[in-house]
């Protein structure tokens, strides 16, 4: 943990980023809507002098929207980004970000050439150097301030149309706390309390599975630039069949604290976290939004829920009869949808008939009730690390579904989803743009995997061989040194040997010869057992 903790020190003031790049949290930007920002690379916009994207108009699809949100241009979301942006860069090939300056998912490299597949592994079989340094990047996360991104703090009206700046700094973890807040709150109408609530672009319809998909493969990157550390993964909780909550540990997520059911242990860093954008009946009756200002600790306490609401944790029958759910939106295509593959997982609908229930939370949503705390939240879940954990697992089951019914990109809603969920419409609130049919792809073709998928030679070497080379290479130093004492061992105690060897010969050599003149024989032969018996002089 002291190397850890060391390594938290130095890397604190790492770039990292998401949300609205600080290049474009300008008056000047806002007013002419262009957020195009300089490459550093080669010093052009968008990188384009190197290829690597231009300055481009932004094209929203104009396909219509359900009829769950009846209103038009009075939230900052609506057609995402145009509000505050209508040109942005174009990244072409392999490349990525807001100025083209990364690689997309999946490639790596000065020119993001190199082609690699990652892979996401059970937090249950990690060794416990990576237990600790995963705990260890979620903390530095949380406690280093982004320098190439911020968040905004008002409407863009708010802003007197962008005249006006309000932005604010943010932790690279509550910056992702932040995002899962903004794209799921309530639509501010004007006034206190004056909101539409049925609304969410990222729950409730089609692009709750790619939606949450690019938001872990972003996180995940972030966390790459962070550190430095390019090979890490996201673990997942696989908690089928479980009792209780098994990565509620010190020295996983956090155990129970004995002093206050609700809170974490003391004996765990999360401890200490603070948890942001929880309280929205506050905004609402402020008609503000939420500035990533802390408001108290981490709440946790797993198991003690409305047993009503959730009356067990999903079981291996609940998701293969999840996963055998042939269609992946089907009706309205929001929380009332019946044998909706989505519906089922995301927790609206029974897992065992496919038919959506009231006052019920099943799969998805049962583990966020069950923590009965931050979780159990949607706006501010994203507050407790768990959130990382469960959400990975549900991508898995994403990906188990896509894998065995192969749908065609027409499976995906193109109209009449609720708002933010068509196929074309971009993801709020990612800068830069990701569109939602993108993303209804296999994991495969974004570069990444996951170990319990794997074929059954490959996931041995994942989640067994590993897991021992690990342990080897947290040792190798111990087994280096044990290894060069032995050989010195063995040198002294040969040495000794041939010493010994050595005053034996030149003892025999004074002795009076035969006469047959042979000093010592090269065999001896034993006449009473009437067999030869071979053996060397030593």
């Amino acid at each position: 943990m002291l190397v850890l903790s060391i390594l938290t020190f130095f890397l604190h003031f790492s770039p990292s980023s998401q949300q609205f790049p600080r290049p474009c949290a300008t008056a000047e930007v806002l007013r002419t809507k262009q957020c195009c920002p300089v490459w550093e690379g080669d010093g052009s916009v968008c990188g384009a002098r190197s290829g690597r994207g231009f300055c481009q108009d932004v094209v929203v699809s104009e396909r219509p929207n359900g009829p769950q949100y009846p209103h038009s241009d009075v939230d900052d979301r609506e057609r995402w980004p145009l509000v505050f942006y209508n040109r942005t860069c174009q990244c072409a090939g392999n490349f990525m970000g807001f100025s083209c300056g990364e690689c997309k998912f999946g490639y790596f490299g000065a020119n993001c050439a190199e082609r690699r597949e990652s892979v996401r592994r059970n937090i249950l079989q990690l060794s416990v150097t990576e237990r600790q340094k995963f705990i260890s990047y979620l903390n530095l996360a949380k406690n280093s301030i982004s320098p190439d991104y911020v968040i905004v703090t008002g409407t863009y009206e708010e802003m007197n149309n962008g005249t006006n700046p309000m932005f604010a700094d943010i932790s690279v973890y509550d910056m992702f706390v932040w995002m899962h807040y903004y794209v799921s709150r309530d639509a501010l109408l004007g006034g206190a309390n004056n909101v539409w609530p049925d609304i969410d672009f990222a729950h409730e319809s089609a692009a709750f599975l790619p939606w949450h998909r690019v938001y872990l493969l972003l996180w995940e990157h972030e966390i790459r630039k962070l550190t430095g550390d390019f090979n890490f993964t996201i673990p997942y909780w696989d908690w089928r069949d479980a009792q209780d909550c098994q990565v509620c540990t010190d020295e996983l997520m956090g155990a129970r604290s004995p002093l206050n059911p609700n809170l974490i242990s003391p004996a765990s860093v999360f401890s200490s976290w603070k948890v942001i954008c929880t309280q929205p009946e506050e905004y609402n009756s402020r008609a503000a939004l939420c500035n990533g200002t802390g408001e108290g600790p981490l709440l946790r306490n797993p198991g003690n829920h409305d047993p009503s609401r959730v009356t067990r944790l999903p079981t291996s029958a609940d998701v293969e009869s999840v996963v055998s759910l042939t269609e992946y939106e089907t009706g309205p295509m929001d929380r009332t949808a019946n044998m909706s593959f989505r519906n089922a997982l995301e927790g609206f609908a029974s897992p065992e008939t496919g038919m959506a229930v009231r006052g019920q939370s099943t799969m998805h949503n049962a583990l966020h009730v069950f923590m009965n705390g931050s979780m159990s939240s949607v706006q501010g879940s994203a507050n407790d690390p768990i959130f990382l954990l469960h959400h990975a697992f549900i991508d898995s089951i994403f990906e188990q579904w896509l894998r065995r019914h192969q749908p065609p990109r027409t499976h995906y809603p193109t109209e009449n989803a609720p708002i933010g969920h068509n196929d074309g419409y971009y993801m709020v609130p990612f800068i830069p743009l990701y569109r939602n049919g993108d993303y209804f792809l296999s994991t495969k073709a974004l570069g990444y995997e996951y170990a319990y998928l794997l074929d059954p030679g490959q996931r041995f070497v994942q989640e067994f061989l590993n897991p021992y080379l690990e342990q080897v290479r947290e040792i190798w130093q111990w087994l280096l040194g044990a290894g060069i004492l032995g050989a010195l061992v063995a040198g002294i105690a040969m040495a000794s040997v041939a010493l010994v060897c050595r005053t034996r010969r030149q003892q025999k050599k004074k002795k009076k010869p035969s006469i047959f003149g042979e000093r010592q024989p090269l065999l001896n032969s034993s006449e009473e057992e009437g067999t030869a018996s071979y053996q060397t002089t030593l």
